[in-house]
């Protein structure tokens, strides 16, 4: 049964960006691909397999269940990476599967070793130690027991990783905290070096500080939101601008949202349009409903504030975003007709409506627009 909106993905602008990024990185470093949230809403049995023919085998997600959606989409031949949340019976699923994932606690190292004792499989960790985000990641006061942990017991473990998160590498206000979580970062992995223990990727940098401090591209990268077209933040953009000297400096969206006209009905001047008062028609109108509301992805708070494309010109939203529709002012364009192709987020004809222009009149970052699209929302690859 047909969804009352659908999403297309650009195989072209995804190929695109890979290929910006990795002449941005390097070519010999290993490229994550971040899928977690659904990819970025982007829809993971979308992207993984688009991931994989641009030479992508490795991808993180936050979860385990988020894990399984990359495993049933994936090929035995890629590598899954879980970054966050595992209890106990998932650790163990993730060893048995041969799935990576970070310790970031004694306690979880030493029930990674019981259970691969158990299983009879080593577990593939990656040691992710604090810096300074202060969210997860082991103190350097406990890395001797981690490393006494991992010295004891090295025919249970494989050492995939060192790894860390920066607090902010998208915005300049940040550097100096950036560059002093580099040098603690520098502090742990020479003390694992000094013990006999070289971990096979060094990994720090997301999308942001892949993109601004390219000293944090060390043998890995963690792309996230910028694989799907968006720049972490205009300071990053404007980085890489200027670092290319405003040429081939551009990443292409890679989701456009689209849905049709479901009803068109005149309102007379000094009628309310939808519920309460929000908005009342000062001459006669003519309002398309849209079969899209909140439940849908689209912000409650984008009534009287959201536009859309409907015949190559942008419409704005009238009244208040309801569960399951909106209404939008036609008036000024003739011939509009029920069924007629409405385009939420991407391209019409001339005119284009961005996640990021969504995103700021709706008051959200780009991440929170998309990671909300509705998981059952069909999606599909176009060219």
């Amino acid at each position: 049964m047909d969804q009352t909106s659908y999403i297309e993905i650009s195989k072209s602008a995804y190929n695109h960006n890979i290929k910006y990024l990795r002449n941005t990185i390097g070519s010999d470093i290993r490229f994550s691909s971040v899928v977690k949230g659904n990819a970025y809403g982007h829809g993971v049995d979308i992207i993984v397999p688009l991931a994989e023919k641009a030479k992508i085998n490795h991808f993180s997600v936050f979860s385990a269940s988020e894990a399984l959606d990359v495993f049933n989409a994936a090929s035995p031949k890629s590598d899954i990476m879980i970054m966050g949340y595992l209890s106990d019976d998932q650790l163990a699923w993730a060893i048995e599967k041969n799935i990576e994932f970070y310790i970031f606690n004694v306690e979880r190292l030493q029930k990674a070793i019981d259970l691969a004792k158990a299983i009879k499989k080593p577990a593939r960790i990656h040691i992710e130690v604090e810096t300074g985000f202060n969210r997860t990641g082991i103190e350097y006061e406990n890395m001797s027991e981690v490393v006494n942990l991992i010295t004891d017991n090295q025919k249970h473990l494989i050492l995939e990783g060192l790894c860390t998160h920066y607090a902010g590498a998208e915005s300049v206000t940040n550097y100096y905290r950036i560059i002093n979580q580099i040098k603690d970062y520098r502090r742990f992995y020479q003390y694992l070096t000094r013990h006999n223990l070289k971990p096979r990727f060094r990994h720090t940098a997301g999308s942001a500080a892949s993109l601004t401090y390219p000293q944090t591209i060390m043998d890995m990268v963690r792309i996230g939101i910028s694989q799907y077209g968006f720049w972490p933040t205009k300071e990053t953009y404007i980085y890489q601008f200027k670092r290319n000297q405003a040429k081939d400096s551009d990443l292409k969206r890679v989701i456009t949202w689209k849905t049709r006209v479901m009803s068109i009905k005149e309102v007379d001047p000094g009628e309310f349009v939808g519920y309460g008062s929000s908005f009342m028609a000062n001459k006669t109108m003519k309002v398309a409903i849209i079969p899209v509301g909140y439940t849908n992805g689209f912000s409650r708070s984008l009534s009287n504030m959201g536009r859309v494309l409907i015949r190559g010109k942008r419409v704005p939203v009238v009244g208040t975003v309801t569960m399951n529709t909106m209404s939008v002012n036609v008036t000024d364009i003739p011939n509009v007709e029920i069924g007629d192709e409405v385009v939420l987020v991407g391209k019409q004809k001339r005119l284009a409506i961005s996640i990021a222009s969504f995103s700021e009149m709706s008051n959200q970052l780009n991440y929170q627009t998309l990671a909300r699209l509705p998981s059952n929302i069909p999606r599909h690859v176009v060219y």
